[in-house]
């Protein structure tokens, strides 16, 4: 177990160094153009997500993510006790993986981030990035479980394109992109909606893939590949 949450807190702070570092770095060169430096934290996040599912994948099953933690709880496919160790260990790399990236440009390790993503079709964006997350691992895991690292990686890339809130879809990361005033921040009073949301289609893709995969065949389907 010990491993296991090394794992994830190691995996969940590059992940967030990634995406933090790349936004900043992609601001920086973008020379003003949205759409480039966008593009730039996309394709960063992507590889960056596919590099370390498959280096923690076989250790811990690199959730990186409250909510995939969440859903297999509830499907069986992760003791409950198990849970909040894994969640711990997210948020906590999270944080740690933020404060480096903040470190590495020359911010602070930590302040609170200005960019305003609120309202309904932000947190609408949220319910459905999450709820698209979900249902591509669990389908993935059931037919095709090589292919989770790369379905998630190009899913993520995807969907921060075609939602208004670039995809989040992962609590840990909220919490983190809100200590830093960067490309990539959420403002902190933004930070319990997409929670909320994040949740929301947590359990309903949850609820969704048990009666569609079968919850029994999506368990034999992690508990061989992990």
């Amino acid at each position: 177990m010990v491993r296991r949450a090394v794992a994830e807190l190691l995996g969940t702070a590059f992940l967030l160094a990634a995406i933090v570092g790349s936004g900043i770095m992609a601001e920086r060169l973008a020379g003003g153009n949205v759409a480039i430096a966008l593009l730039a934290n996309t394709m960063a996040t992507g590889a960056a997500l596919v590099a370390l599912i498959l280096a923690f994948g076989p250790i811990s099953g690199a959730h990186f993510n409250p909510v995939v933690t969440l859903g297999q709880a509830v499907l069986g496919t992760l003791p409950w006790r198990q849970a909040p160790i894994y969640v711990l260990a997210q948020i906590t790399g999270a944080i740690v993986g933020t404060a480096a990236a903040n470190e590495m440009f020359g911010f602070p390790l930590f302040f609170a981030s200005a960019h305003v993503r609120s309202g309904f079709a932000q947190f609408f964006s949220e319910f459905v990035a999450t709820f698209g997350l979900l249902a591509v691992i669990f389908s993935c895991a059931r037919f095709r479980a090589s292919a989770v690292p790369f379905a998630v990686g190009a899913y993520i890339t995807a969907a921060y394109w075609f939602t208004a809130s670039t995809s989040f879809a992962n609590p840990a990361v909220t919490v983190a992109r809100a200590l830093s005033n960067t490309f990539a921040g959420i403002r902190p009073a933004d930070v319990p909606g997409y929670v909320a949301a994040e949740l929301i289609g947590c359990l309903a893709a949850t609820w969704l893939c048990s009666w569609l995969l079968q919850s029994s065949c999506v368990r034999d389907t992690f508990e061989s590949e992990y």
